[in-house]
């Protein structure tokens, strides 16, 4: 009895929690972009703008994920 009960409860609860949830609704301006606005990689504290610095870092790091040139490829 006590097993069917629990069980009962438990389906109860399952049923609460899906009729909980409410209705989402975008709002769209037509024409506009409402999300954040991108910047440049490069356009942080670390580069201050320079894009050549930014492509050079870039590189150093891609290089270092290259197992061949690694020296541990075949």
């Amino acid at each position: 009895m006590r097993r069917l009960a629990l069980g009962a409860a438990v389906i109860a609860a399952l049923f609460v929690a899906g009729c909980g949830e409410s209705e989402q609704v975008v709002v769209y301006k037509q024409g506009q972009y409402q999300g954040k606005p991108d910047k440049q990689p490069w356009d942080n504290d670390q580069f201050k703008g320079d894009k050549l610095a930014w492509e050079k870092a870039v590189k150093a790091r891609n290089s270092g994920q290259d197992e061949y040139a690694r020296g541990s490829g075949g």
